[in-house]
């Protein structure tokens, strides 16, 4: 299962939202052009980025820009509940959003960065054909200086 961390956010006694981060995926090139990592660095420091693999607004909940602010109080958040819990910092985060049913519109109001596409093909695909829909890749870094940090291979 490796690292991973989950949120309810609360407002008026009431759950509202709902957020899942874990350990990043090992392989992803959009991302890792972005960054401009090695692979040793990546292999290093793939500890310091952390998924968003779930994000839930609750369907009863009407608020505008409700999303966009969960996003960016968890920016502010995760970093310190990450190392409390596992010992080590946290510099960049990252989630996929599929254009054909999302636009990602609450991580683009977040200042999340559109990274790239996956190829569509998982981690586990035996050929180089895609087998699943692709993806765009969107990344916040939590750091100014994340590139410079995910580079080291000390």
């Amino acid at each position: 299962m490796g690292e991973h961390v989950k949120y309810l956010v609360s407002a008026g006694g009431r759950v509202i939202a709902c957020l899942a981060w874990s350990s990043a995926p090992r392989h992803l090139g959009a991302r890792d052009r972005f960054i401009g990592w090695s692979a040793e660095a990546r292999r290093r420091n793939i500890r310091f980025l952390a998924y968003n693999p779930r994000y839930l607004i609750l369907p009863w909940v009407r608020v505008p820009h409700l999303a966009s602010h969960v996003l960016g109080q968890m920016a502010r958040r995760i970093a310190a509940d990450w190392e409390r819990i596992y010992g080590h910092p946290l510099y960049f985060l990252e989630t996929f959003v599929d254009p054909e049913r999302y636009r990602g519109t609450c991580y683009r109001a977040a200042n999340w960065v559109v990274m790239g596409r996956t190829t569509g093909r998982g981690k586990n695909c035996p050929n180089k054909r895609p087998n699943r829909s692709i993806k765009e890749v969107l990344g916040y870094p939590l750091t100014p200086r994340f590139r410079e940090l995910l580079a080291k291979v000390e």
